[in-house]
C-alpha cells in the first residue's frame, strides 16, 4: 500500500507539471489571460507536490530503517552492539528532522515571496495586457475542459486515498490538482464569453485569480507566524507549512467544516470540533446564512434620497409610474432586484473642459498651470496637458493684407490652444438620465462644437485680449440653445476663457512679437517721458537766464549811476578841499592794500639797527601773531 501511495505522489506531480505548462502554452496560443494565470497555480502546485514527495520518501525511509532496527534488536541477544548514538542509529529520521527544520521554511518562505511577488507583477501585467486574437476559441474550450477533467478524476482520487488512508502528504498535491481542474474550467469559461460577445469577461476573471494568488500567499505568512506562537502538543504531527487550507477548501469546498476544524484544533491544541458550540455552530450554520441574506434583502426595501439628489426609480428596467423621480427623504420600494434606484446629484455644479484630452481630465484636476509657476500662472511654453487639442481661429490682419496677384495668399486663420470650463447643473433628471445613454458625453461633444465654430468666425486678437468677456457669454449662450433643442434637461452656469494660448510649439513667437511690441510701447513712454521733463525744464533754463539777464541789466546800469553821482559828489569835495581829499584817497588805498599783508612797525628813527626780515610764508601762526581783540568800551 504504502508503494502504492508513492506511486500515486509521483504522479501527482508529474500531471500537475504537465497539464500546467500544456494549458499555460494552450491559453497564451488561443489568448485567455485567465487560462494563463490558472495554469501558473498548477506550476505552484508541481512545486508543492515535489516537495511533499520528497517528504514521504524521507518517512518511508525512516519506517524502512526502524523496521531493521527492530528486526536486529529482537535477533540479537547482546544489545551491546546497538550502543551507539542516536544519530548514528537513525540517520533516515535525522534526515528527515533536518529536511523538515530546515528545508521545509526556507521553502515556504520562498514560496511566500513567489506568491505575493507574482500577484503583483500579474496585476500589473494584466493592466497592460491584452487578449489574444482567439483563434478557434471552440478548440481551446475543449483541451481545457479536457484539462479539467483529467484533473479532477485524478485529484478526487488522491484526496479520497489520502482521507482513507490517513495520508496527509498527499492531501497539499491532490488539493493544487482540484483546484487546478476549476481553474481550466475557468479559463474554458473565459473563452466561452468571448465567444458570446463579453470580451472583458476574461481579463476580470485573470484579475480575480491574481488576487485569489495574493490571498493564498497572505494565508501561507500567517500560517507561519501562526506556527511559531502555536501551543506544542507531545505526540501531535506538525502542520505541513506549504499546505494551502484554502487551495483545498477550494478544491473541496464540501469540506468546509472538516478544513475549518481541522485548523482550528491544530492551532489551539484541543478538540475545538467537540465543543457544543462548535456543533451548533455547524448545525444552524445555513440557518444563520439565510436569515442574514433575508435582512439583507429585506433592507434594500428601505431608500433614503439624501439633500441635493433625486433618484429615478425602476422595476425591472422599466420606470414606475407615478412615482419615477424619488425626492430627498426616505422612501419604500420592492426588494433588489425588482425595484432598482439610480441616484443623481441634480443640485451639483458639475464640470468638464473642452480643449484636451477627456482621458486626462481626472488625472489633472488641481493641476497648477506652468508646473510650478504657481496658481493661476500659465506659461505658453509650457504643454499643460499631454494633448491638447489646436483649433482655427479668425485672423483679421491676415484677411486685411493686400498681396499682388503673383504672391502667395497667406491663409488667414490662426491656431489657439484652449481650455474651457464649462459647468451645468441637471434641471429634468427624466430627460438627463433616460433621453440618452450618456447625456453627459453629448453635452461635451455639443460643447466642443459649439467652441469650434465660434473660434472660426471671432478675430485671434480680439477673443485673446478684449472680448473674452463677451466670448464667453456667447458661447454659454450658444450651448444652452443646442441643449435645449436635444432635450438634455440642463441648465448651463458658467463657461469660462481664462486659458487661452497660441500652441506650445509656436509660442516662443508670439512671446518674441509681443516682447517687440512691449519693447516700442517702451520706446514710446520712455520717449514721451523725456520729453515731458525736458520740455519744462528749458521752459524754466529760459525763464532763468530771462531772469538774471534782467538783473544783470539793472545792477549795471544801477552801478553806473551810482558812479556817475559818486562823480559829481566827489568833484564838489575836491573843489572843496584839494588836499584833503587827496590825502584822504591816498590813505584809502592805503589802508585797503595793506589789509591782509604782514607789517614791520619801526617806533625809533635815531637807531643804527640791523634790520633782518624773514619773508617766508609761516606754516604755523606763532603767539605773536594771533590778534589782540580791541578793549571793550566801559
Amino acid at each position: 500500500m504504502e508503494r502504492n501511495l508513492r506511486t500515486n505522489a509521483t504522479l501527482n506531480l508529474v500531471v500537475l507539471v504537465l497539464v500546467g505548462g500544456a494549458a499555460l502554452a494552450t491559453a497564451r496560443y488561443f489568448g485567455t489571460l485567465a487560462g494563463q494565470v490558472g495554469a501558473l497555480f498548477l506550476l505552484l502546485g508541481g512545486v508543492v507536490a515535489a516537495v511533499s514527495r520528497c517528504q514521504m520518501g524521507l518517512e518511508e525511509r525512516e519506517r524502512l530503517e526502524r523496521l531493521d532496527l527492530e528486526q536486529m534488536s529482537a535477533g540479537r541477544a547482546d544489545a551491546a552492539l546497538f550502543k551507539k548514538t542516536e544519530t548514528e542509529l537513525y540517520p533516515a529520521r535525522r534526515a528527515r528532522e533536518q529536511f523538515e527544520k530546515f528545508f521545509v521554511p526556507g521553502l515556504s518562505v520562498a514560496l511566500l515571496g513567489v506568491q505575493l511577488g507574482g500577484a503583483w507583477w500579474l496585476w500589473g501585467w494584466l493592466g497592460k495586457a491584452e487578449p489574444g486574437g482567439q483563434r478557434e476559441p471552440v478548440i481551446g474550450m475543449a483541451l481545457l475542459g479536457l484539462f479539467a477533467l483529467v484533473l479532477f478524476l485524478l485529484g478526487k482520487y488522491a484526496a479520497s486515498l489520502s482521507r482513507l488512508e490517513k495520508q496527509r502528504l498527499l492531501r497539499p498535491g491532490a488539493g493544487y490538482l482540484l483546484m487546478g481542474a476549476y481553474l481550466c474550467g475557468v479559463g474554458a469559461a473565459a473563452l466561452g464569453a468571448a465567444v458570446a460577445g463579453y470580451p472583458k469577461v476574461d481579463p476580470l476573471l485573470a484579475r480575480v485569480l491574481a488576487v485569489l494568488l495574493a490571498v493564498v500567499g497572505l494565508e501561507n505568512l500567517a500560517t507561519l507566524i501562526f506556527e511559531i506562537y502555536r501551543p506544542r502538543v507531545p505526540g501531535q504531527e506538525a502542520r505541513l507549512l506549504y499546505e494551502s487550507r484554502l487551495v483545498g477548501l477550494a478544491g473541496q469546498p464540501e469540506g468546509l467544516f472538516t478544513t475549518a476544524a481541522q485548523a482550528l484544533d491544530y492551532q489551539f491544541g484541543f478538540k475545538v470540533s467537540e465543543t457544543w458550540f462548535y456543533q451548533f455552530l455547524k448545525k444552524y450554520l445555513g440557518c444563520f446564512v439565510l436569515a442574514q441574506l433575508a435582512v439583507l434583502l429585506l433592507s434594500s426595501c428601505f431608500v433614503f434620497i439624501a439633500p441635493g439628489e433625486q433618484a429615478i426609480l425602476e422595476r425591472f428596467g422599466r420606470p414606475v409610474e407615478g412615482r419615477t423621480l424619488l425626492n430627498p427623504g426616505p422612501h419604500l420600494k420592492w426588494p433588489w432586484p425588482v425595484d432598482q434606484v439610480y441616484r443623481h446629484r441634480t443640485e451639483q455644479i458639475q464640470t468638464f473642459r473642452v480643449g484636451f484630452s477627456r482621458e486626462e481630465e481626472e488625472a489633472e484636476e488641481g493641476h497648477g498651470h506652468g508646473h510650478g509657476a504657481g496658481p493661476g500662472v500659465e506659461l505658453w511654453s509650457v504643454a499643460h496637458y499631454k494633448e491638447e487639442f489646436n483649433m482655427l481661429v479668425a485672423s483679421r490682419e491676415e484677411s486685411a493684407r493686400e498681396t499682388g496677384p503673383d504672391e502667395d495668399q497667406a491663409v488667414p486663420v490662426s491656431l489657439l490652444a484652449v481650455n474651457v470650463p464649462v459647468q451645468y447643473q441637471v434641471t429634468n433628471l427624466l430627460a438627463y438620465a433616460t433621453n440618452y445613454a450618456d447625456a453627459g458625453a453629448l453635452l461635451e461633444n455639443l460643447a466642443m462644437r459649439e467652441v469650434v465654430r465660434y473660434l472660426v468666425n471671432v478675430d485671434l486678437n480680439e477673443v485673446m485680449t478684449t472680448g473674452r468677456n463677451a466670448a464667453a457669454l456667447e458661447l454659454r449662450r450658444r450651448i444652452q440653445e443646442r441643449a435645449n433643442e436635444l432635450a438634455l434637461g440642463v441648465k448651463i452656469v458658467f463657461v469660462g476663457l481664462q486659458n487661452i494660448h497660441p500652441p506650445v510649439k509656436i509660442a516662443p513667437a508670439y512671446q518674441a512679437v509681443i516682447a517687440a511690441l512691449q519693447e516700442k510701447e517702451a520706446r514710446i513712454l520712455e520717449a514721451e517721458g523725456y520729453a515731458a521733463g525736458a520740455v519744462p525744464r528749458a521752459r524754466a533754463e529760459a525763464a532763468r537766464r530771462r531772469m538774471e539777464a534782467e538783473i544783470y541789466a539793472q545792477r549795471t546800469a544801477a552801478e553806473a549811476s551810482a558812479r556817475a553821482a559818486q562823480f559829481t559828489n566827489r568833484l564838489a569835495a575836491y573843489q572843496a578841499a584839494p588836499e584833503v581829499f587827496a590825502l584822504r584817497q591816498y590813505l584809502g588805498a592805503l589802508e585797503r592794500g595793506g589789509q591782509e599783508a604782514r607789517k614791520v612797525v619801526l617806533a625809533a628813527t635815531n637807531t643804527q639797527d640791523v634790520i633782518i626780515l624773514n619773508l617766508e610764508e609761516k606754516l604755523r601762526l606763532g603767539l605773536e601773531d594771533v590778534p589782540i581783540p580791541a578793549p571793550k568800551q566801559k
